[in-house]
C-alpha cells in the first residue's frame, strides 16, 4: 500500500504535464444546498480529465527498457487520453483499446496524441480483457486505469492541491468507478486531515463498488448502464477496494436522471461543461444524497469534461422540457386551407415561439378530413404552458402533450 510520500513524489513528477486546475467557491450551489461548496475543476485539466495524473505517474515510474517496449491501455476515453499524452511526452508507442460505444470526441482525443486506437467490446470490462491479451501478445507494458499503486498515487495529487487552497474541509465528494481516484485522494486526505470525510459518489447503473463497500468484500455486477461512461465499471478491483474500505467514509448512488440534472445545472449556473462521471458529486449535492451539518465546508470534485456533444444536446433538450421552457404538442386539425394559419395565430398571440412543426394527414387513427400537427414551442415556464393549453381548449382544439 502506498503512502503520502508516494503521492508527494507523484506530484513532483506530474508537474511536468499536469495543470493545477482551478479551485473556486460556488455561491449558487452553496445557496441551493446550504453548504459552503467549493469546486475542484479537473474538467479543465489537460486532456479534460484527472486521468492524466495517474497515467503519467505510472509511465514516468517505468524503467527506460520497460517504456521502450511501448504501452497498452484499456479505457472508455479519459485514461486513454492520459496514457496517449504521457506516451507522446516520452516518445514511446501507445495502443489504446476502447469500447465500441465510446463517444467520438474521446476517440479523436486519443488519436490526436498519436496513439493507435482499437475498438473492441461493448463496455470497459470487455475492452480490458482484449487489451490485456493484446499487451501479452505484443510484449508491451499494460497501464491499468485504476488497480495500480502508481496510478493511485498520481490521482491522489488532487488532494494535495485541494489542501493548498482549502484548509481542513469537512467533506470531499469524489466520483467512483474503478476506485483509483478515490483511493489516492482518500489516502492523502486521511494522512493530512483525518477528520475530513471522504464520500464517494457512484452511478446507480454501475453500483459494483457501492455494493462491495457495503458488503466489505468484492462484488461484481453482470452489466452496467449509465450516461456516466467514465465510471461505468462492471467489476470490483480488490486493489482499490482495500484502500476504499480503509480510508473512505461512505459511498452514495445517483441515477442517470440526477446526473443529467447536474450536468445541466453546471452548464447553466456555473458555465462549466462536465461529463456524466464528472458531475456525479454535484448530483449528490443537489439531490440531497449527502447528510452533513448545515454550513459544512464541502469540496465537490468535477473529475472530467469530455462529454459527447450528442449526449449533451439530448440532456439540454430534456432539461428544457422538464423545466417548462419547451413543450411539445400534437394537435388535431380539420385538414382544410387556413386551419394551420389559425392555429399558429393563436400561438403567436400566446407569445409561444414555434421552433418545430410537422404535418401528418395519413395516420391510420385519423378520421378522414383530419390531420395531426406536431409542434415544438419555446415557453416561459409552467404557468405560460398552462395558459397555452387553456387557450387551445377555449378554441375547441383537441391535443395531446408529448413528454
Amino acid at each position: 500500500m502506498i503512502t503520502l510520500k508516494d503521492i508527494e513524489l507523484a506530484h513532483e513528477r506530474v508537474a511536468k504535464v499536469v495543470s493545477k486546475t482551478p479551485f473556486s467557491y460556488a455561491p449558487k450551489l452553496s445557496k441551493t444546498t446550504g453548504y459552503e461548496v467549493y469546486l475542484k475543476k479537473e474538467n479543465l485539466q489537460n486532456t479534460g480529465s484527472f486521468k492524466l495524473r495517474g497515467a503519467f505517474n505510472k509511465i514516468a515510474s517505468l524503467s527506460n527498457s520497460e517504456r521502450a517496449k511501448g504501452v497498452v491501455a484499456a479505457s472508455a476515453g479519459n485514461h486513454a487520453q492520459g496514457v496517449a499524452l504521457a506516451a507522446e511526452y516520452f516518445g514511446i508507442p501507445a495502443t489504446i483499446v476502447m469500447p465500441e460505444t465510446t463517444p467520438l470526441t474521446k476517440v479523436d482525443g486519443v488519436k490526436s496524441y498519436g496513439a493507435e486506437v482499437v475498438l473492441s467490446g461493448m463496455n470497459y470490462d470487455e475492452a480490458y480483457a482484449y487489451a490485456v491479451e493484446y499487451a501479452k501478445k505484443n510484449n508491451r507494458f499494460f497501464v491499468h486505469p485504476f488497480a495500480d499503486e502508481q496510478v493511485i498515487a498520481g490521482q491522489g495529487t488532487i488532494a494535495l492541491e485541494i489542501f493548498d487552497k482549502c484548509e481542513k474541509p469537512d467533506a470531499i465528494l469524489v466520483p467512483v468507478g474503478g476506485g483509483g481516484l478515490i483511493s489516492g485522494i482518500a489516502l492523502a486526505v486521511k494522512a493530512i486531515s483525518p477528520e475530513t470525510k471522504v464520500i464517494g459518489v457512484a452511478a446507480s447503473g454501475a453500483p459494483a463498488m457501492k455494493l462491495s463497500f457495503d458488503a466489505k468484500t468484492p462484488i461484481d455486477t453482470t452489466s452496467v448502464r449509465t450516461i456516466a461512461d467514465g465510471i461505468a465499471v462492471r467489476d470490483t478491483s480488490p486493489v482499490t477496494l482495500e484502500y476504499i474500505l480503509k480510508f473512505v467514509d461512505n459511498i452514495v448512488l445517483v441515477d442517470d436522471e440526477e446526473i443529467a440534472n447536474a450536468i445541466l445545472y453546471l452548464l447553466e449556473k456555473q458555465k462549466l461543461v462536465v461529463e456524466g462521471a464528472g458531475a456525479v458529486s454535484v448530483a449528490a449535492l443537489i439531490h440531497n444524497k449527502i447528510s452533513l451539518p448545515k454550513g459544512a465546508k464541502v469540496v465537490s470534485l468535477l473529475s472530467g469534461g469530455n462529454i459527447d456533444v450528442t449526449m449533451l444536446s439530448v440532456i439540454i433538450e430534456k432539461g428544457l422540457l422538464k423545466s417548462y421552457r419547451k413543450m411539445k404538442l400534437v394537435v388535431t386539425l380539420v385538414d382544410k386551407p387556413g386551419s394551420l394559419m389559425k392555429l399558429t395565430e393563436i400561438l403567436k398571440n400566446a407569445q409561444a415561439n414555434i421552433v418545430q412543426i410537422g404535418y401528418d394527414r395519413t395516420s391510420l387513427d385519423l378520421k378522414f378530413g383530419d390531420a395531426y400537427v406536431s409542434i415544438g414551442l419555446e415557453t416561459k415556464g409552467k404557468s405560460h404552458q398552462e395558459e397555452i393549453k387553456k387557450l387551445l381548449h377555449t378554441h375547441g382544439y383537441r391535443f395531446e402533450e408529448e413528454h
